[in-house]
């Protein structure tokens, strides 16, 4: 058996190290270490395959609810990126707030966030992603702060609900936590963590960067001197070409000089006062059919209350994908009839991810019956001591750095087992458990951008566009010291829920 369990541990780490190698298809060469898994069990664990319901329990190792229901959001999101419906609402807030940086930072992380809770997040940043970084060269201003508040935040977005990422759908759907739950107890962390994540990046990140755009705004203003600097009016007019050398950076064709005049104080010219033309309210523009926005604006509504209503994830997921179908049909045939197609959709979402959960479905059933989840299970609670407190913070520090150094998905099915047989010793508190395993796979992901597929999709999409200080050091030191302002946060939310509350 220990050479089964070497076997086995050895191709699970193939299968997450497979990941990160671009040059690979790692959905190729983790089918190749499941083969191995599944051949090596057959030879060294003849007891499993003589079991008559063998067949049936490899069939029911895999969560179907789950592959279903992904199937069925990631047609829905395809959908929706189809009819530009999460850019229509990104360009409404760079449209509004362009003019107002800082205000665009909060309106752009607290939507982006909140979008994430109900979509999965790579969705939400490769639609959010893009726009922010045009916006903000039209606006003549670094990226860099509103990327970070997108991908940063939207690492939070997944605690608040059980639909947050493909992660958190399946240890819902494993326990049984509905939104309901997940909104009593893990509510108040999403708000206080989101809004202390706000308050320090625009401290430390946003602050110097609005210097930097306020200051170049003003020097690209014809007619504006430095007030502390005083110029004699003699000295203007006897040198005319003084005032072209002050004007020459004028950018803003809107504006015009009302007049120049003498200071009180004899001799000072003062900074011009000027009138400002209205400028367009709009920086970026994609046609969208308005008509087409406000209905899949109501079919969203309309597919949270079932969300919250149907707790059944298959039925709510088949639903949802109907209602946009029928809201969004499709010209199948040139000159006919618009009709809803959902093979038009099933061919554009990313099928390899699903097939990838198949994957690890299976292997961590093949490691559970070569007693390796056991082996895990035995030295996490070993230090916990029979303590609810202790084995919940291990619990969220272990998952937290596996997400991050390695991938939260193999991280999140590896450990459904290992939380289930602690739940059934009867000795801890469920719901303590469920918060720090759901706070570890989803707030891991910050500490390692590799950690995340957001973040790494996020980097791609800055490097692309040339955005110089959104980079992979940056993003490991500014999210790392934040996965670890979340992880602490949640250690101390734990320990108020397991000491002062149950």
């Amino acid at each position: 058996m220990l050479i089964l369990q070497i076997i086995i541990g050895i191709c699970f780490t193939g299968i997450v190290v497979t990941l990160f190698l671009e040059s690979k298809d790692y959905l190729t060469y983790s089918l190749l270490f499941l083969f191995i898994i599944g051949i090596s069990s057959y030879f060294l664990n003849k007891d499993l395959f003589t079991d008559p319901d063998i067949a049936d329990n490899i069939i029911l190792a895999i969560d179907w609810n789950v592959i279903v229901f992904l199937v069925c959001l990631f047609s829905i999101v395809e959908i929706l990126n189809d009819q530009k419906v999460f850019h229509e609402i990104a360009l409404k807030i760079v449209n509004r707030f362009h003019n107002h940086p800082r205000k665009m930072f909060y309106a752009l992380s607290i939507t982006s966030t909140f979008i994430a809770t109900i979509i999965e997040d790579l969705s939400v940043a490769i639609v959010f992603v893009p726009i922010v970084i045009e916006a903000c060269k039209k606006m003549r201003i670094d990226p860099t702060p509103y990327l970070f508040g997108v991908t940063i935040c939207i690492n939070l977005a997944s605690t608040l609900t059980p639909f947050g990422s493909a992660e958190n759908i399946i240890i819902a759907n494993h326990f049984g936590l509905s939104l309901h739950w997940h909104l009593i107890y893990l509510g108040i962390y999403f708000l206080v963590g989101l809004a202390i994540t706000l308050f320090f990046l625009d401290i430390f990140v946003l602050k110097g960067y609005i210097k930097n755009f306020e200051y170049s705004q003003k020097s690209a203003i014809p007619g504006y001197f430095d007030p502390n600097e005083d110029v004699g009016m003699s000295e203007v007019h006897e040198n005319p070409p003084m005032i072209d050398k002050m004007l020459h950076r004028a950018t803003l064709q809107d504006i015009k000089f009302k007049y120049l005049q003498e200071g009180p104080k004899g001799g000072v010219l003062q900074q011009a006062e000027l009138i400002q033309i209205p400028e367009s309210a709009h920086i970026l523009d994609i046609k969208i059919e308005k008509s087409v926005f406000r209905k899949n604006i109501v079919g969203l509504l309309i597919f949270v209350v079932i969300l919250v209503t149907i707790s059944n994830i298959i039925i709510a997921g088949v639903l949802g994908l109907l209602l946009f179908l029928f809201l969004n049909p499709v010209e199948i045939f040139p000159g006919k009839r618009p009709e809803p197609s959902v093979s038009t959709y099933l061919h554009k979402i990313d099928a390899k991810l699903i097939y990838f959960f198949i994957i690890l479905f299976l292997t961590v059933f093949f490691m559970g019956k070569a007693g390796l989840t056991n082996i895990i299970e035995n030295l996490v609670e070993s230090v916990s001591h029979h303590n609810t407190f202790v084995l919940a913070i291990g619990l969220l520090i272990i998952t937290s750095l596996l997400s991050g150094l390695l991938d939260d998905a193999p991280i999140t099915i590896l450990f459904l087992p290992i939380i289930q047989d602690l739940i059934n010793t009867g000795l801890y508190s469920d719901n303590a458990l469920f918060i720090a395993f759901t706070l570890g796979i989803n707030l891991g992901g910050n500490f390692l951008p590799q950690g995340a597929a957001c973040d790494m999709m996020t980097l791609e999409l800055a490097r692309k566009n040339g955005v110089e200080n959104f980079t992979y050091k940056s993003l490991t030191i500014v999210g790392g010291l934040f996965a670890l302002l979340h992880i602490l946060l949640g250690i101390g939310y734990i320990y108020i829920f397991t000491e002062l509350i149950i």
